[in-house]
C-alpha cells in the first residue's frame, strides 16, 4: 500500500448538525463517549495498512487540528507514514473549496510531490468499518480509472447520496445525483445503490479529469455532480460493493449528518447487543485517550430519598464521577460529573459536563463542558425547553450547546 495516499475530505460545515458544528468541525463532533467521528476512517486506514494520510480541513477547524495531532501523529515521517491536516492554501485561486473535485484539485500540487500511484479519497464524516484494500485491489485488478464504493440502501434516501446504475460486471453504466426519482436495482424497486463518498483513483487520470473539470464555469466542481457522470463514457468506473468489517448479520454504515441520526446512532451503542461493535480487538477504533483515572461510582444509600451512583445500559469514559445520581441508557465523554439525586436517561453528555443536584434529563444531547444547575428538568416540556432557547430536533432530542448562558436553564 507503500504507492496508496489517503486524501480525507474534513472541511464540510455540517450545518444539520448545529449547535454541535457551530464551533467545530463536523467530523471532530464527538462520537460514543470516547471518540471522534474522524477516527472511524482514520482507523479504517491504519487497519487497512494504509499509513500515507492527508486530512483535508477548512471551515472550524481548529478542534479537528489538535484532535489529529493529539490521536494520529504516532507515525513517522521518516518511514514514510505519516497523518497530517492539510488546511486550504489557495495555491490556485484565493477562493475556499468550491467542491469535493476543487478541494482535490486546489492540493495537486501537494498530492503530486508524494508521487503516487492510486489516491483514495474518503470523506470524513461516517461511521463504519471497512477493509481499503479489498477495494483497491479490486480496483487494480479490474484496470478501473476509477472505483466508488457502494451499497444497497432504500430508495427513499436518494436525496441525500448518489445513486448509481452498474452492468453485471459492476461497471458504472449510469449515476444520479441526489435524485428524487432514483433508479432503483433491476428488480428491487424498494432499493438502491448508493454511493458511501469513498472513491479510488488512478493518479494520472484523477490529474488530468480535475485539471479539465477547474477550466468549466459550469461545473459544480464535485465527483458525484460532474466528475463521475463526465467519466462513464470515456473511462472505466468501476462500483465496489461495501464489505463490512463490523462482523455483524446487517451491514453498518451511518451518515450522522443530522442531529436525530447522530443521536440515535449513538444510542445503538448502549444496546445489549449493539449493531457497531467497538469491542473488536481485530479491528481496533483508535482516538486520543487524555490520561485520566477510571469512572468512580460513590454514594449507596438505597430506598425512598436515598442517593446511590450507578449507571445501567449505559458507556461511562474514565474521569467521570457518579456523586450518588442515576444514568440509564445514556452515553457518558470524559470527565462527566453527576451529581447526587439527579437521574439522566436516554442522552448523551460530552466531556466536562457537569450536573447538579437533583436534576431530571432525559432525550438530550449536551454540549462540552455546560454546567446544569440543581434543579433543572430538561427532556420532559419541549414546549418549556424551547422557549429557553434550546435546539430540539423533528424527533423530541433537545439539545444544549456549549457555553450556554446559565440564565436559559431558569
Amino acid at each position: 500500500m507503500k504507492d496508496v495516499l489517503t486524501l480525507v475530505l474534513a472541511g464540510g460545515k455540517g450545518t444539520r448538525l448545529e449547535p454541535l458544528t457551530r464551533d467545530r468541525a463536523k467530523p471532530a463532533v464527538p462520537f460514543g463517549g470516547l471518540y471522534r467521528i474522524v477516527d472511524f476512517p482514520l482507523s479504517n486506514c491504519i487497519n487497512s495498512n494504509l499509513r500515507r494520510i492527508l486530512v483535508l480541513t477548512q471551515y472550524k477547524a481548529r478542534s479537528l487540528d489538535r484532535h489529529i495531532a493529539g490521536a494520529w501523529g504516532f507515525m513517522s515521517r521518516e518511514l514514510d507514514e505519516f497523518c497530517e491536516v492539510l488546511p486550504p492554501q489557495q495555491r490556485i485561486d484565493e477562493n475556499w473549496y468550491k467542491g469535493t473535485a476543487d478541494a482535490i484539485y486546489q492540493n495537486i500540487y501537494t498530492i503530486e510531490k508524494e508521487e503516487p500511484r492510486y489516491v483514495l479519497i474518503l470523506a470524513g464524516d461516517h461511521i463504519y468499518k471497512m477493509d481499503y484494500g479489498e477495494m483497491i485491489r479490486h480496483h487494480i485488478e479490474r484496470g478501473a480509472d476509477m472505483t466508488v464504493g457502494c451499497l444497497k440502501m432504500p430508495a427513499s434516501e436518494s436525496i441525500h447520496f448518489g445513486v448509481m446504475q452498474v452492468d453485471e460486471e459492476d461497471r458504472i453504466t449510469g449515476f444520479q445525483e441526489k435524485p428524487k426519482q432514483p433508479i432503483t436495482i433491476p428488480g428491487d424497486s424498494e432499493n438502491i445503490l448508493g454511493s458511501m463518498g469513498i472513491y479510488v483513483f488512478t493518479a494520472r487520470p484523477m490529474y488530468e479529469l480535475l485539471c479539465q473539470d477547474a477550466t468549466k464555469p459550469d461545473s459544480d466542481h464535485d465527483f458525484g455532480k460532474n466528475i463521475i457522470p463526465s467519466m462513464i463514457g470515456s473511462h472505466k468506473v468501476q462500483a465496489f460493493r461495501f464489505r463490512d468489517m463490523n462482523r455483524k448479520a446487517t451491514a453498518y454504515w451511518r451518515d450522522v449528518g443530522t442531529l436525530d441520526a447522530y443521536y440515535q446512532a449513538n444510542m445503538d451503542l448502549v444496546a445489549i447487543d449493539p449493531v457497531l461493535n467497538l469491542y473488536d480487538r481485530d479491528w481496533p477504533i483508535r482516538t486520543f485517550q487524555a490520561q485520566l483515572p477510571p469512572p468512580k461510582f460513590v454514594f449507596s444509600q438505597p430506598g425512598e430519598g436515598g442517593r446511590r451512583g450507578e449507571a445501567m445500559d449505559s458507556m461511562v469514559s474514565q474521569g467521570c464521577i457518579l456523586s450518588g445520581g442515576q444514568v440509564v441508557r445514556s452515553v457518558l465523554s470524559p470527565n462527566v460529573r453527576v451529581n447526587s439525586y439527579t437521574h439522566i436517561e436516554d442522552s448523551i453528555l460530552f466531556s466536562g459536563v457537569d450536573v447538579g443536584r437533583h436534576c431530571r434529563i432525559r432525550r438530550a444531547i449536551i454540549d462540552k463542558d455546560v454546567k446544569i444547575p440543581p434543579g433543572t428538568t430538561i427532556g420532559y416540556d419541549l414546549e418549556h425547553d424551547s422557549k429557553r432557547g434550546f435546539t430540539i430536533t423533528e424527533q423530541g432530542v433537545v439539545v444544549i450547546a456549549k457555553a450556554e448562558l446559565p440564565e436559559a436553564f431558569g
